[in-house]
């Protein structure tokens, strides 16, 4: 099995809605951002997967290091001999998989947000760098692009949260701001119980206006010039904004279930915007 096709198993297997994103991309630009999905992937699985935090610390050490190895030239793993030639040629560098490394080591340090500014600070390292990594992959010609796609990896990671809020708390972890909580008189027992309740479903409304709200401004700022080359993320905000909208037909009955959007729904998702941003 060569890198790329490593990368491609780990994507497929994923069912992420980043995978339909990528689709319909030129060959080189689909194994470079398949490939940065799968190095995402790859150090994720080491935190949610691992029970013992210092295992899971150990693995991301490792991973550290070995990105330092890909940009000295000599990496050892399938994902980073195919994540290196497209790395260097968009001008990634070595701190910005580091920012993202130090998003996932704050899940193995702490399992509360007080409040929105400590939640977005989390949401830059694992959203906003990925979604000005994958941005620089697609190229850009306007740096406002970087601005788009910081604000979109924002929203995309919003949207996560609010999907996996049940998945997240029998891990141990609420992403929702504790001062949210509060103000909504919604107790964290109730969440990690699975207790769905009209205050719960409340909270989520607003958070969902929230992720719906950075949707928008990303859109204001892609400059046309970059739009095209874009679409890629398009797509990837078109696909959550669609499974936004199935988490609010829901109620939010997100507790004790996984929302999720059919692989064919994502791919009609896919193409229609694709087409619509020719």
């Amino acid at each position: 099995m060569t890198p790329d096709q490593y990368c491609q198993d780990k994507a497929a297997r994923s069912g992420s809605s980043l995978y339909y994103s990528f689709l319909f991309l030129p060959p080189a630009q689909r194994q470079a951002m398949t490939a940065l999905h799968a190095w995402c992937r790859e150090i994720g699985d080491a935190v949610d997967d691992t029970q013992d935090a210092s295992v899971a610390h150990q693995q991301l050490a490792w991973w550290r290091n070995e990105i330092g190895q890909m940009f000295m030239g000599a990496p050892s793993h399938p994902v980073t001999k195919a994540l290196q030639p497209h790395a260097q040629a968009a001008g990634l560098t070595q701190a910005m998989f580091g920012e993202v490394l130090e998003g996932m080591e704050m899940d193995l340090a702490q399992s509360r947000y007080l409040d929105d500014i400590a939640l977005a600070r989390y949401c830059h390292h694992v959203g906003g760098v990925v979604g000005t990594m994958s941005a620089r992959l697609l190229g850009c010609q306007d740096p406002s692009t970087l601005a788009f796609a910081e604000k979109l990896g924002l929203s995309l990671r919003l949207v996560d949260i609010l999907r996996d809020v049940g998945e997240d708390a029998r891990r141990g972890r609420i992403y929702l701001p504790v001062n949210t909580m509060q103000r909504f008189q919604v107790p964290a027992a109730e969440i990690t119980r699975g207790t769905h309740s009209e205050r719960f479903a409340a909270l989520m409304r607003e958070r969902a206006g929230q992720a719906r709200a950075l949707h928008r401004e990303a859109l204001a700022l892609l400059p046309r010039a970059d739009r095209r080359a874009q679409r890629a993320a398009l797509v990837m905000g078109a696909i959550h904004q669609a499974l936004l909208d199935e988490l609010e037909a829901s109620d939010f009955q997100v507790l004790n279930q996984r929302i999720s959007l059919t692989p064919m729904r994502k791919l009609w998702i896919a193409w229609k915007t694709w087409l619509r941003n020719r």
